[in-house]
């Protein structure tokens, strides 16, 4: 173990203090150049400098109290009816900002299964019927809520059959959820046909669209073919959509959007018999930062309709540029109909992971996924510039895995493909979190994916593990 590192005596200048951030953060993702496809929405300078200055203006404020803080929650609220109309909520639309897209869903199966406990007292274990694509925050709710997920299964590009959704709803059923768009391919789920499903049944409907809430509105007044999935769909109750993605605020922000009050109630959490006083929140923290509120306020106002319309057209165009591009290369194949700015690709020919690795060490940012085995893209306006570059390097890296196939038992790919041929997920859970502990272990730092890998080597044992099962079990027949 390292030695553990101290509080300094003494306090350090704040350029020595600074030039050692600088130093930490010097080889992180490069976002700034188009070369990352995802995690970080780059809006330019000028604007990231707006945000920027907005949050250290309230840096220290806190949300808690919004009767300390009138101003902060005045931007709050403003947040909230600007996000209710982009998202056409009627005038009675309500809702809070939180800290990301996964505390607004963790918000969302804590809320319906309060309220399907004052609605239906007599179900003891609520189910959330959801498609497979669904974010797995919905996971994390249901475990943390003690509600049971019930998943749909998708077809190949990820698109989820209504009369499936219908078949998985039961008596116990307290919530529909869908994606608009789902972030493994972008497809947007059927949400009219879902919708109609729920309404049918007298069952809330949720649309996750904590990717999509600020892109699609956009593309929609761009022209693009867009299916209806905001409030507009009779049925939908409640919208979650993220403001650090292209809303292009500074992390640490998204809106949840009830179309009732009724809903939002039952978010809250109020406790009044502590000795210290009445103690409420509207979200899963007590103590809100005020300066994510205040940047995301910022963002809306000074980006405005034609900011956002611009930046959306560029997005729009990097992903239609690299959806075209990526079928004209041999063995390639583009996943779904996506109707966004996510783009994913597979191949039946060469091994995706080998060719996420030789893109990855031409310095590209390269998010790998499975089930199937395949590359995701999210697309800024920030990508349009680097298109051609990446799908020059693309079809080079495909040629030259094509070439030399031993590559897919090296690197990065011998890892993903063999966490992603254990058949039994407990058992592939297991070595994540055994990652994670490593990850934050006193000494802990990122991991090292080379070929002598804890990982590579537990999903060996693993996959023996299995094999020795198998092989017993045939032999026992």
């Amino acid at each position: 173990m390292t030695q553990r590192l101290a509080i300094p005596t003494t306090g350090r200048d704040a350029a020595s203090v600074l030039e050692d951030a600088r130093a930490y953060i010097a080889d992180d993702a490069d976002y700034k150049n188009g070369r990352t496809w995802s995690m970080v929405y780059w809006p330019g300078e000028e604007h990231h400098h707006l945000t920027e200055a907005a949050n250290n203006l309230c840096l220290a404020q806190n949300a808690l109290n919004p009767y300390a803080f009138k101003g902060l929650k005045r931007m709050e609220t403003e947040v909230v009816q600007m996000c209710a109309g982009l998202l056409n909520g009627p005038p009675t639309t309500v809702g809070t900002m939180t800290s990301g897209g996964t505390e607004s869903l963790l918000l969302v199966v804590k809320t319906y299964r309060d309220l399907a406990r004052a609605r239906w007292p007599w179900i003891r274990r609520p189910v959330i019927v959801a498609p497979k694509t669904i974010h797995p925050a919905f996971d994390k709710g249901a475990h943390l809520f003690g509600v049971r997920l019930r998943k749909v299964p998708v077809d190949a590009d990820g698109k989820v059959d209504p009369h499936a959704v219908r078949r998985a709803i039961c008596r116990n059923t307290v919530l529909v959820a869908a994606s608009a768009p789902q972030y493994v391919t972008g497809v947007v789920d059927p949400i009219p046909a879902i919708a109609s499903i729920a309404r049918e049944r007298r069952i809330p409907m949720h649309v996750d669209a904590c990717f999509g809430g600020f892109i699609l509105p956009w593309l929609e007044r761009l022209g693009v073919r867009m299916p209806v999935w905001d409030f507009r769909v009779h049925g939908v109750t409640s919208v979650s959509a993220d403001l650090h993605k292209y809303g292009y605020a500074p992390k640490g922000a998204s809106v949840l959007l009830f179309r009732e009050m009724r809903h939002l109630r039952h978010q809250f959490f109020a406790s009044t018999d502590w000795p210290g006083g009445i103690y409420i929140s509207p979200g899963l923290p007590g103590t809100r930062p005020g300066g994510p509120i205040a940047a995301a306020w910022a963002s809306l106002l000074g980006m405005g309709e034609d900011g956002y319309l611009e930046r959306a057209k560029g997005a729009w165009e990097a992903a239609e540029a690299l959806r075209a591009g990526i079928r004209t290369i041999p063995g390639l194949r583009v996943l779904g109909e996506p109707m966004s700015t996510i783009v994913t690709w597979t191949s039946a020919e060469v091994d995706v992971y080998a060719v996420a690795d030789q893109l990855q060490a031409k310095g590209w940012g390269v998010d790998r996924q499975q089930h199937p085995s395949s590359v995701h893209c999210t697309c800024n306006a920030s990508n349009l510039p680097s298109v051609p570059l990446y799908l020059d390097d693309l079809r080079e890296a495909v040629a030259h895995v094509r070439a030399h196939p031993e590559l897919a038992r090296e690197g990065d790919a011998a890892v993903y493909g063999l966490l992603a041929r254990v058949p039994v997920r407990g058992m592939v859970k297991s070595g994540v979190l055994d990652v994670m502990e490593k990850m934050y272990a006193p000494d802990g730092g990122t991991p090292d994916l080379d070929g002598d890998d804890p990982v590579q080597r537990w999903a060996t044992r693993a996959l023996d593990a299995v094999d020795r099962v198998k092989g017993a079990l045939r032999r026992g027949r």
